[in-house]
């Protein structure tokens, strides 16, 4: 043992066990939609879920119990969590480094126009359009909920944000603000309209910078912004249809910026401008 042991019941169970095998179908998209779960690997992703009551049980190696007991002890005691081996855990995993505890949690399907609705007078989304990378999914999800935020939007033919990947690089963020999942982003933009955002297009050749973001905004109280797919950004028939462009002036040699990253300097700055905020960053909603 590498620590203190939880004071919990812990169950060993085999790699053949069919709970086992259901846990590891969960890597499979098609799976997570048919049954409804999807699987939080990590610390930082199990902490965070554990107050949300979405945890229906946890598999962990015998290391990662002796390194967390914690963590195992903060469950409910409503949730099972069993020992298996370190192959049955990186079998669920979607990550290259496993930290050998993982979580099955229930998806609890959000429904857009409720969630613009519960929103604030004064808020800001994250809209990603067709954005197919997990890690930049998941970043994204995290400074959104770092900034502020209060909705992240995976529109068209974005990757599924309960991949376990994203999961992982949203760094628990994934349990913090609601994450929906929106097909057409035609009707997206009808009803972030309905709902009163001002929606922001990010473009390179966007009609207003950054830097002078107040004038792109208009003193609007609610900013959803829309992020593009990695490499061919949004479709010029998105942009169009967008209240306004915003682009990202490049003072150096760097030909653009990761998709990640422009959306951290978006986040944060509609965050001051929306909210108010002085440049030393204090305010109030």
């Amino acid at each position: 043992m590498i620590g203190d042991s939880p004071t919990r019941p812990v169950v060993p169970m085999s790699d053949r066990n069919p709970r086992v095998v259901s846990a590891l179908k969960l890597t499979k998209a098609s799976e997570r939609r048919s049954v409804g779960r999807f699987l939080a690997e990590g610390i930082n992703a199990i902490v965070a879920a554990t107050p949300t009551g979405l945890v229906e049980e946890v598999f962990v190696t015998q290391e990662a119990l002796a390194r967390n007991p914690e963590v195992i002890d903060a469950l409910p005691d409503s949730v099972p969590v069993y020992c298996v081996s370190a192959r049955a855990v990186k079998g669920m995993s979607e990550t290259v480094t496993p930290q050998g505890i993982v979580a099955v949690c229930s998806n609890s399907e959000l429904e857009l126009r409720t969630v613009l609705a519960e929103l604030p007078d004064r808020a800001i989304v994250a809209v990603l359009v067709d954005v197919n990378e997990p890690g930049n999914a998941g970043a994204i999800m995290r400074v959104a909920d770092a900034a502020g935020a209060g909705a992240v939007v995976l529109a068209g033919d974005s990757v599924d944000p309960t991949n376990g990947k994203a999961i992982r690089a949203s760094a628990g963020s994934f349990f913090h603000l609601p994450v929906v999942r929106h097909r057409s982003t035609t009707d997206l933009l009808a009803e972030l309209a309905d709902a009163g955002f001002w929606t922001c297009a990010t473009s390179a050749r966007g009609e207003h910078s950054l830097v002078n973001l107040h004038e792109a905004i208009n003193d609007k109280p609610r900013v959803a912004w829309l992020f593009g797919n990695e490499a061919h950004g949004l479709h010029d028939d998105v942009i169009e249809s967008a209240n306004t462009s915003v682009n990202i002036p490049i003072f150096g040699r760097a030909e653009s910026l990761n998709l990640a990253t422009a959306a951290a300097l978006c986040l944060y700055e509609s965050a001051r401008v929306v909210r108010g905020l002085n440049s030393h960053g204090s305010g109030t909603v």
